[in-house]
C-alpha cells in the first residue's frame, strides 16, 4: 500500500474555495472590529457609510500593525511552547498511524494552565490592572500579530513538508493533491513536529484556548474599570467559556482521537483556527459587553443558564460515554450499552446517549453556545456570528463524518442508521 497516495478529492471545491475561505474567514474577522465596537457600535445589515468605515479601517494598517503586539504574541507562544517541554505530565500514545506507527504526546496542558495563571496573576499583583487593559484596548491588534503568525507557521510547516527525512515524511491523505495553494490551506503533513513539539497538537489546545481565557479575562476587567462592576450578562457569556476550556484540558487526551488530530494535516486552515479565529472570535461576546453590559432579570439570568448547563452536561457526558466504551467496552459503567459489531471489528454504539441520535455531542455543543450569545441580549445580531457559524460548523462536520462512517462501514453504517436515525434531537432531527 502506498504511504502518501495523490489526493483524490479536495474539500472545500479544491483551490477556488481554499482562497475563497482564506479570503473569507480573514474579512469576516476585519469586518467583525471595524464593524462592531465601542465607537461604532454594532448593528447589521451594515450601511453604506459603514461599509465606508469598514474600509478606511482596513486601509489604515498603521492603525493594527503593530510591532509591539507581534512580539507580545510571539512571546505568549513561545511561554506555552517552553511549558510544553518543562512541566510534567503523563506521555501517551495516540492513534495508530497507517504506517502502523504511534506518536507520543504529552498530557500537559492542564499543568500550563495553571502555571499560565500563576504568572497571570504575578503581573496583576505588580501591575495592577493595566496589563488586561492593554489587552483588552489593543485586542485588534494582537488578532493581526496573530495572523501574522498563524499564516507564517502554515508557510514554514508546508515547506517542511518536502523534508528529506530517515524515514518517509507521513501526508495527510487529504493534502496531498500538488496544488501548491490548496495544500498549503488544507495541510499537507499530517504531523509535523520540530523535535518533541507536535505543532497541531500544540496550537490545537494551548495558545488559542488559554488565550480566549485570557481576551475574556481581559474584557471583564476593562468593563468593570469603565462601569464600576462586572455585568451578570460578562458572567453568563464568560463562566461557560472558562468551563469550556478548562474541560478541553482536562481531558486533553480525547483530542488524540479527534477528526483534527487523526486525519486533517496542519495548514493554514488548522494555524489560523486555532491561533486567531478561535480567540479573537470566540471572545467577541466578552468584547461587546465590556463596552455595551446587558443587565438581564433573574428569571433571564437563570433561564440561560440553565440552558448552559443542561448543554455542557449533554455535551461532556455524551463524549465521555463514548471515550469510555472506546477505551474499555466491557468496564462497569459502560457494559450495559447495546452495540452492533462492523465488518471491520468496530463497535458502534445503539444505546445510552449515541442511541438517541448520532451526533448528539453537536447538539450539546451548539445549544451551548447559543447560551452564551444570549448573554449578550437582542440588541444586535452581530454578536450571534458565533451561534451561527458554530451551526455551519457542525453541519460540515457531520457531513463529513457522515462519509467517513459510510465509506468504513459500508453495509454496516446502512444498519447502523436504521437502528440511530436521528442525527442532533431525537424525534427531530
Amino acid at each position: 500500500m502506498q504511504l502518501n497516495p495523490p489526493t483524490v478529492h479536495r474539500d472545500f471545491f479544491g483551490a477556488p474555495g481554499a482562497l475563497a475561505v482564506m479570503v473569507g474567514t480573514v474579512s469576516v474577522v476585519f469586518t467583525w472590529y471595524f464593524a462592531c465596537n465601542e465607537t461604532v457600535g454594532c448593528q447589521l445589515p451594515l450601511t453604506g457609510p459603514q461599509w465606508a468605515r469598514v474600509a478606511d479601517g482596513v486601509r489604515d494598517y498603521s492603525g493594527y500593525l503593530s510591532p509591539r503586539a507581534l512580539l507580545y504574541y510571539v512571546l505568549w507562544w513561545a511561554w506555552l511552547a517552553l511549558l510544553y517541554f518543562v512541566l510534567p505530565g503523563a506521555r501517551v500514545s495516540g492513534v495508530r498511524l497507517r504506517d502502523g506507527s504511534q506518536l507520543a504526546y504529552p498530557l500537559n496542558g492542564l499543568a500550563s494552565l495553571g502555571a499560565t495563571l500563576a504568572a497571570t496573576a504575578a503581573v496583576a499583583a505588580g501591575y495592577g490592572r493595566a496589563p488586561f487593559l492593554w489587552i483588552a484596548d489593543h485586542y485588534f491588534q494582537l488578532a493581526v500579530a496573530s495572523l501574522l503568525f498563524a499564516t507564517a507557521q502554515a508557510l514554514f510547516v508546508y515547506l517542511y513538508s518536502f523534508r528529506r527525512a530517515a524515514s518517509p515524511v507521513m501526508l495527510a491523505l487529504a493534502g496531498n493533491s500538488g496544488n501548491p495553494l490548496y495544500d498549503f490551506f488544507i495541510g499537507r503533513e499530517l504531523n509535523p513536529r520540530i523535535g518533541r513539539l507536535d505543532l497541531k497538537y500544540f496550537c490545537e489546545l494551548r495558545p488559542g484556548i488559554m488565550g480566549w481565557m485570557l481576551l475574556n479575562a481581559s474584557f471583564a476587567v476593562k468593563q468593570h474599570a469603565q462601569f464600576g462592576r462586572v455585568s451578570n450578562s460578562m458572567w453568563l457569556a464568560i463562566v461557560p467559556q472558562l468551563a469550556y476550556c478548562v474541560d478541553t484540558l482536562l481531558f486533553e487526551r480525547n483530542v488524540l482521537t479527534t477528526m483534527d488530530i487523526v486525519t486533517d494535516g496542519f495548514g493554514w486552515m488548522l494555524s489560523f483556527g486555532d491561533l486567531t479565529w478561535v480567540p479573537f472570535m470566540y471572545s467577541l461576546q466578552a468584547r461587546f459587553l465590556a463596552f455595551r453590559p446587558v443587565h438581564h432579570s433573574a428569571p433571564a439570568t437563570l433561564l440561560i443558564a440553565l440552558l448552559a448547563a443542561t448543554s455542557f452536561l449533554v455535551f461532556r457526558l455524551s463524549n465521555s460515554e463514548k471515550n469510555a466504551f472506546r477505551t474499555d467496552p466491557d468496564a462497569p459503567r459502560v457494559r450495559h450499552l447495546r452495540y452492533i459489531t462492523t465488518e471491520s471489528g468496530s463497535r458502534l454504539l445503539v444505546s445510552g446517549w449515541w442511541g438517541m441520535a448520532r451526533h448528539i455531542n453537536y447538539t450539546g455543543d451548539w445549544f451551548y453556545g447559543l447560551a452564551q450569545c444570549l448573554a449578550t441580549g437582542f440588541e444586535t445580531p452581530m454578536t450571534y456570528f458565533f451561534s451561527a457559524y458554530f451551526l455551519v460548523l457542525l453541519l460540515h462536520r457531520n457531513y463529513r463524518d457522515e462519509c467517513k462512517c459510510r465509506a468504513k462501514y459500508k453495509k454496516d453504517w446502512v444498519r447502523y442508521c436504521e437502528l440511530v436515525p436521528y442525527l442532533f434531537i431525537p424525534y427531530l432531527i
